[in-house]
């Protein structure tokens, strides 16, 4: 079994995934921040399976490129970046693992809330930049009581779900918006439901987004949306960048509609560095200092989820090729 690891991210040569699977001949072909890694023909032409391992390049060839190969695999939750109808088209499963960092991301989530609302980075910065004059409470500008707060949720999948778990320790009431889920999910997690985008915004004190990337969702939170926003809204994005329109998340913090926010993803990784409101931000303008929280796209990570992550994303592989079992496919209407 050969299997093709497209955009190889680790800086190991797995060592991991050969330890664990030792009759798998792993081939891996590493990329750069700015470039998918280029696929050698020879290689495309053999491989059983592909894996994407990139969070934002596609694998630099289309499906029909890999003539053997059975099954695709994105090293990851989001799918976007894996050509689910190209594979489709070949009646091939395209696949992701959902379920190796789910935890990491929800108490990012959460932490980047708290670092806002108890101005836990805030109070650091102030010290840490202007010395004994940093010394007061009033310097964490979005401070405020969490028991008996909104706390709104956009996708009420693994990630969401844990996300809520966490905000409701912290006695916060919990509201999600997902129309994919069916009836009856309110009833069973105890969680109110609301129907529309709009009503969340409109009562929530904090809503955090966990939806995947579709032409559904991108651009999601928007100008409209944040003009529905309850005033001085914490916003919370560990999903994919760009759910979150910036442009219109800039003008609502310049505004006051949004007090703060913590983003864990861009639009573009990690391009937007320039774009007006980042700039601002890493300028400390005095009106966005302690409003803005950027890491990353580090929720995933800790070193067991990146194990987990390796491991599960060849499990997929062999569970399918080895023992004909398919797990976590994303493209299944296209296999009928």
């Amino acid at each position: 079994m050969k299997i093709l690891c497209a955009n190889w991210q680790a800086a190991d040569e797995a060592e991991l995934e050969r330890q664990h699977y030792p009759e798998i001949e792993f081939i891996l072909a590493r990329s750069t921040n700015d470039k998918a890694a280029a696929l050698d023909p020879a290689v495309r032409e053999v491989v059983d399976a592909v894996i994407n391992y990139s969070p934002t390049h596609n694998v630099a060839a289309a499906p029909p490129a890999f003539p053997k190969a059975r099954i695709a695999v994105r090293s990851g939750v989001g799918f976007d970046n894996i050509d689910t109808a190209g594979w489709g088209a070949r009646k091939i499963p395209a696949c992701n693992v959902p379920d190796y960092g789910t935890t990491e991301v929800a108490d990012h989530a959460i932490g980047l809330m708290l670092a806002l609302t108890r101005g836990t980075s805030a109070y650091g910065a102030e010290l840490s930049n202007h010395g004994t004059e940093g010394w007061h409470f009033s310097k964490a500008p979005l401070v405020r009581r969490h028991k008996g707060a909104t706390f709104g949720i956009v996708g009420l999948g693994r990630i969401g779900l844990a996300t809520a778990r966490r905000a409701a320790a912290f006695d916060m009431k919990v509201v999600f918006y997902d129309p994919h889920l069916l009836s009856g999910v309110d009833l069973s997690t105890g969680y109110e439901r609301v129907h529309s985008l709009t009503e969340l915004m409109e009562r929530a004190d904090v809503v955090s987004v966990h939806t995947p990337l579709s032409e559904e969702t991108r651009k999601l939170l928007d100008a409209s949306a944040f003009a529905a926003a309850k005033p001085d809204l914490v916003l919370i994005n560990t999903a994919r960048g760009p759910i979150v329109d910036l442009d219109a998340l800039e003008a609502a913090m310049r505004e006051g509609i949004v007090a703060g926010a913590g983003l864990d993803v861009l639009p573009n990784e990690p391009g937007d560095l320039d774009h007006p409101l980042l700039a601002a931000w890493r300028a400390r303008e005095p009106w966005i200092a302690n409003r803005l929280i950027v890491t990353p796209h580090a929720a995933f990570y800790s070193p067991a989820s990146m194990r987990d992550l390796r491991l599960k994303s060849v499990e997929v592989v062999h569970a399918y090729l080895a023992e004909g079992r398919l797990t976590n496919c994303v493209n299944s209407e296209y296999l009928k």
